[in-house]
Order: structure tokens, then C-alpha cells, then sequence
């Protein structure tokens, strides 16, 4: 095993040290000129952008071959593709439904929906885990679980299960009726997740 595998050099070193500072603040540069919805994960787009910003700066960090001013393009280049995107998914439809995907209902008043929690490729044990972090004992507490566009499962209580709610019959000052959502704001067991949108088109 040659010795560059435990100890390449001090010049090595001090070039990971002085690049990975400077990659690291031109991030931190790129990050907050963009907003914070660079890094927020609401479609796969956004996670793709966020798992390459990562893997850029390793790279630059590792990587000889690499140089701080490539590293600083790629950052730049991330994140304006990912604001265009965003910019276009807000005014367009069309760029809307190709870049992000529907929620979809798994759990419908503490039913679970067999077709689409296999059209999802999701188990009953991650639904059950689902709902146990969201604080209730079993799925059928959970008046809906919704598998968000960016993967995570929303756990949304039945009437009077939610945390602290005390007995569960709900009775009380009427607070346990807070956790369901309205029919119109869940998606469809269908299918189909959200009535359109004025404007739309």
C-alpha cells in the first residue's frame, strides 16, 4: 500500500485546508443570495439539488483534479438551475406536474389503502412507524397518512387522538378536533390530490 494512502503530504494538506475554506464560504455565499428555498426538499428536483451541492463540495474538498473556481461554477450552477425551476414551477402548470409529484393518500380514516400503498412501494410496518413517531398507538388512530412529494409520510391524528388530548372521546374544550384536516385539503384516495388551482393552465 503506498504511504499517499495514510499521509499524501503537507502540501496536499494545506490545499485541502485553504480550498475546503474557501469552497465552503462561497456555499455559504450561494445559499444565502438564493434563499433558504435552495435547500428546501419539496420535490425531487430539490433533493437532487441538495444531494449535488454536498457531493460538489466533497469534491472539491478530495479531489486534486478539481479547482476552487470549478467548485464555485458548479455551486452557482446548482443553484440557479434550481431557481429557474422553482421560478417556472410556480407560474406553470405544465413545469409544475414534471417536476413534482402528487401526494398520495396511503391511510383514509385509519383504513389503510392497499392499492396505493403498493402503487407507492410503501409497507404497512413504515405506515405503522409513521404514525407511532407522530404519537399515536395504532394506524387506526390516524385519521389520514399522506406520502408527501418529497417522500415523508404525514400522519394526520382522527379526532380527539391527537398528542394530549387526554381520554380521546373528544370531548373536553373541543382542541382534539384541530388535527383533522378538511376532506378538500387531503388527496384523493383515488388518486387524484388537489382540486386545480385558479390560474392554472
Amino acid at each position: 500500500m503506498s504511504a499517499d494512502a495514510w499521509f499524501p503530504g503537507w502540501p496536499v494538506l494545506a490545499r485541502t485546508l485553504l480550498v475546503g475554506v474557501a469552497a465552503y464560504g462561497t456555499l455559504v455565499l450561494v445559499l444565502r443570495v438564493t434563499g433558504k428555498r435552495t435547500l428546501a426538499k419539496l420535490n425531487a428536483f430539490d433533493f437532487v439539488v441538495t444531494v449535488a451541492l454536498g457531493s460538489t463540495l466533497a469534491s472539491v474538498l478530495t479531489s486534486r483534479d478539481v479547482a476552487w473556481a470549478q467548485g464555485a461554477l458548479a455551486f452557482a450552477l446548482l443553484a440557479g438551475l434550481q431557481y429557474v425551476v422553482a421560478w417556472s414551477s410556480v407560474r406553470s402548470a405544465r413545469v409544475r406536474r414534471l417536476v413534482r409529484s402528487e401526494p398520495a393518500l396511503l391511510v383514509h380514516r385509519g383504513e389503510p389503502l392497499a392499492r396505493a400503498m403498493r402503487a407507492e412501494r410503501v409497507t404497512h410496518g413504515e405506515v405503522e412507524s409513521a404514525v407511532r413517531a407522530a404519537g399515536l398507538a395504532a394506524v387506526a388512530d390516524a385519521h389520514a397518512v399522506v406520502l408527501e412529494t418529497d417522500g415523508s409520510l404525514s400522519v394526520v391524528p382522527a379526532r380527539g387522538r391527537g398528542e394530549g388530548s387526554g381520554s380521546g372521546d373528544g370531548s373536553g374544550d373541543g382542541s382534539g378536533d384541530a388535527g383533522e384536516r378538511p376532506a378538500s385539503a387531503l388527496p384523493s384516495p383515488h388518486g387524484t390530490a388537489h382540486p386545480p388551482r385558479p390560474g392554472d393552465g
